[in-house]
Order: structure tokens, then sequence, then C-alpha cells
């Protein structure tokens, strides 16, 4: 009799329901109502599905870099950041007074948002400007638009242009200028004619790009493959070609670099923990999918094509088990 009781004893606590793994995360973002903002329903979503009971909650921030200081400061689990600013917060570049050392990668988000460089044909013809070197080369009177000072793009576009041996001092030398401007405001400043390029970072397809084009005659230059290779070694971006006829006027590939964005955690984030984030994104890598249509492009094996900086050992341990990642 005892014997059964036992295994019954035994049969019951087996039975009991498991007490299910929940989070309740923040995570640092940028402004309210971009594509980080919608990145952050994405987690959550993916976050409830894999651990009912879950939430990730979408802290506003001033963006990439202070998401940085942020998670180095261990005030945020959880907070998403440019390959480029994390590449600067290794190095130590301003605005950082030091290398941080203590950031690791949970998984890689996109990085399909290419510097798109955009001159009118009229002015691209007249100067013989094919290829964004001939910049360099042609020393032409340009006014050009580069993103806002602090955006990620004018650092990058700012640092492009000191590859090649050209200044923003040089561009004024030669008779041109250097406009700060946000997206929007670009798209008119070209289309009136105030301004003869952008060198922006968009997504490919940008509603501003396709409404320019059908207003004026543009061109795209291509960037070559030395450039590519020395402006993605010192800022971390990524090599990017832009698709031929993505734009109706656009009828060639275009070689270029693209900045990407990462979920990052600090080092001392458990294992487990970092295990179970990945492992949400990829088994509902649909839930980040459907929160804009510029993430639809975003795959599982995706999410471990970064070499900015390390993966957690907890998400590599994931990502390895699946498959996506080398090592045993």
């Amino acid at each position: 009799m005892n014997k059964w009781r036992v295994a019954f004893f035994a049969l019951s606590v087996s039975a009991l329901p498991v007490q299910a793994q929940t989070y309740q995360l923040t995570m640092a973002g940028a402004s309210p109502g971009g594509l980080w903002s919608l990145l952050g329903v994405g987690v959550d979503r993916a976050m409830k599905a894999a651990y009912p009971g879950s939430t990730v909650t979408y802290q506003t921030s001033g963006g990439g870099i202070a998401n940085v200081q942020l998670l180095d400061q261990k005030k945020v689990p959880l907070g998403v950041v440019h390959n480029v600013e994390l590449r600067m917060a290794q190095n130590g570049d301003e605005p950082f007074r030091a290398p941080v050392k203590d950031l690791r990668v949970i998984a890689y988000l996109y990085n399909w948002a290419p510097f798109q460089l955009i001159l009118t044909k009229e002015f691209a013809d007249r100067h013989g400007i094919r290829r964004f070197e001939d910049i360099a080369a042609k020393k032409p009177p340009l006014r050009v638009a580069f993103n806002r000072r602090g955006n990620i793009g004018y650092m990058v576009v700012d640092r492009m242009l000191q590859s090649i041996g050209v200044s923003q001092s040089d561009i004024q030398k030669w008779g041109g200028a250097v406009v700060l401007a946000a997206s929007e405001e670009q798209a008119d400043l070209i289309r009136d004619r105030r301004i003869d390029g952008i060198f922006n970072t968009l997504f490919v397809g940008q509603r501003s790009l396709i409404e320019v084009g059908q207003a004026i005659p543009v061109v795209m230059l291509p960037i070559n493959e030395q450039t590519i290779k020395n402006v993605a070694a010192s800022t971390g971006t990524d090599p990017f070609v832009i698709p031929a006829n993505s734009y109706a006027w656009q009828p060639d590939a275009t070689p270029t670099l693209s900045v990407g964005a990462m979920l990052v955690a600090h080092s001392s984030m458990s294992d487990q923990d970092a295990y179970n984030i990945a492992k949400a994104l990829v088994e509902h890598v649909g839930e980040v999918q459907s929160v804009h249509p510029s993430m639809r492009a975003l795959t599982p094996q995706f999410m471990t094509q970064q070499s900015v900086a390390p993966f957690h050992p907890g998400a590599e341990k994931y990502f390895k088990e699946k498959g996506l990642m080398k090592g045993s």
C-alpha cells in the first residue's frame, strides 16, 4: 500500500502545472512614433507569445548613444543601438569619454537603411559625376543636404567624405554648401532646386525619394569597393547593394553602405535570460516582421549577421543550437 501511495504522490506532483517564466522588461529606443517604437511593440509581442504574462515596456530616449549609456549604467535591461554607435562606444569615440566594453548583442534587427546619394541629373551631367569618388576629383560647387548634426546619418556621411579626402569646408571653398535638414525637408529642397543633392540614410523605396524622382530627373551615385571597405571598417556600417530598379530612375544596382540596428544588453544579464529573449525573437519572428513593412525582411538567420560587438553568450548558445551560427 505504501508503495502505491508513493507512486500516486509522485504522479500527482508531476501533474502539477509548472510555473511559467515571465518577464517584465524595459527596452530603451528613441522618440515615440518612429520605427524603433514599433520594434518595441514587436519585441513585446514576441515575448508575450513565448512567455505569457510577460511585458516589454518601450522607453523613449535620445536614441542609440543615450541607450549605450543607459545600458552601460544598467538602468535598462534592453536597448536598441545602431551598429555605428556601438562601434563608437567600443572605441571610446566622442561623445563617449572612454571605451564601453560590457555591452553584448542579443540580435541584429535590420541593416537595410542604406546611404542613398542622390544628385539632380542636371548637376551630375554638368560636372561629370558618375560615382561618389568623383566629387573629390571634380571639386564641383555642390549644394548638398545632410541629416542634422548629431544624427547618425550626419556622422557617417561626414566620415564618407573624409575617406575620399573631402571636408565640409572644401565643399564651401568650391562654391557649394552643406545644408542640415531632416528627410522631408531635404526632399522639398531638391525638388525646388535649392540644393543639388541629398546624402542620407533611408529605407529603400523611401516615399520622399520616389516623389523627388517624379518631380525632377535625379541619379544615384554608387560608391567604389575600397571606399566601402574603409568606411565600413571605421564606422561599423555594413556594405549594401541597393537593387536595380528600386526606383524608376535607378536602372543599375548601386553599391553603398548601410546603417543597422541591434537589440543590446549588458554583459551582466544572465545567460538564461539572454537565451530566452533570443529564443522568443526567433520562434516568434513574425511578431516583429508585422510591425512595419520594412521589417518583413527580418529572418532568424539575419539576427546573427553582425560582427561589430560580441553576442551575449546566452543568445549565442541559442543561435548555435538552432544552426543559425557556426560552432558547437
